[in-house]
């Protein structure tokens, strides 16, 4: 196998960087799994930042909006996913701080909903339970999950459910 030189390196990884938004340990691995040394690696994330092909609080705001809209994941598990990332606390709290509460809540509802009509529970309390637990394994705050099960249950005591949760 050909060993594969810094300036390959850099052309390589400004173009994979060019075809989605990465951050730097998406970066970071490639360069490694190419073999070159750490000081080489250094100097191409750089450059890359310098020339903004890798912008973190880009990438974090893509991510975020991604990861809402399309995988329906909840502040929670988006933050611990950018955490994995290394991604800085700042960056990441800012573009979870950007999330519309009205799309965040209207997203966890229609979730609630569809699973609503496939969860098989014993009683009321049980069904509202098992989405209780489903929607805290999509990463979705417990108290904004409370307040949309109300509503999803309305015209039964899981205002009760709910005080059991508290």
């Amino acid at each position: 196998m050909k060993e594969i030189t810094e300036p390959e390196m850099l052309r390589r990884a400004a173009a994979y960087c060019s075809a989605a938004e990465r951050c730097i340990q998406d970066v970071q691995k490639k360069i490694d799994a190419a073999g070159l040394p750490p000081d080489a690696s250094e100097r191409i994330i750089a450059r890359l930042l310098k020339e903004r092909f890798i912008d973190e609080s880009r990438y974090t705001r893509f991510f975020v909006n991604d990861k809402l809209r399309f995988n329906k994941w909840g502040r929670v598990k988006i933050s611990y996913e950018l955490y994995k990332k290394n991604i800085p606390s700042p960056i990441r709290e800012e573009s979870l701080a950007a999330i519309d509460e009205g799309e965040y809540r209207a997203i966890l509802l229609d979730l609630l909903k569809s699973k609503k009509k496939s969860t098989k529970g014993k009683d009321e309390r049980d069904l509202f339970n098992k989405l209780l637990r489903f929607a805290a394994g999509r990463g979705f705050e417990s108290r904004i999950t409370l307040d949309c099960l109300s509503q999803l249950f309305k015209g039964t005591d899981c205002e009760d459910y709910a005080d059991d949760m508290e």
